[in-house]
């Protein structure tokens, strides 16, 4: 399982806790007002149009990898994918899936920074953790 942010929308020290170096850690105000105060564009937010966009950029860009998703949420402020594993680096897929949902977009007039810099992948061990992973992915996309 695959997620990652738009850019501003969930910075380190927020209220609904983060994700640093592997870890989970809770609030932090300061650190959260600090990161508002450098971020180099305004917070991104999609709106239901660009969601749709992104979501088919992914599914055909995920074709031509030939990586089959079985879940995928594009949400206002990140994106859930829950997908088979592939013989290529999961940080080269994830590029792959930033730039075509990127690109996708500014082809439609978004202009500015769209994606954070790092997203968060969980590896399933059996198939009962892979459908948990789908099911936490399908809740998302309602």
């Amino acid at each position: 399982m695959l997620t990652w942010t738009t850019y501003g929308s969930w910075l380190q020290g927020d209220e609904r806790g983060y994700v640093k170096n592997g870890k989970v850690l809770g609030v932090n105000i300061g650190l959260r007002q600090a990161n508002t105060l450098v971020q180099k564009a305004k917070t991104v937010k999609l709106n239901q149009k660009e969601q749709e966009i992104v979501r088919s950029a992914i599914l055909n860009e995920a074709e031509s990898l030939d990586q089959k998703i079985y879940a995928i949420a594009i949400c206002s402020i990140h994106v859930h994918i829950g997908s088979n594993s592939i013989v290529r680096p999961i940080s080269k897929v994830l590029s792959h899936y930033k730039n075509a949902a990127r690109l996708a977009l500014e082809a439609n007039g978004f202009v500015g920074k769209l994606w954070t810099k790092g997203y968060d992948k969980r590896y399933c061990f059996n198939g009962d953790e892979l459908k948990s992973k789908i099911d936490y992915v399908r809740k998302h996309d309602q």
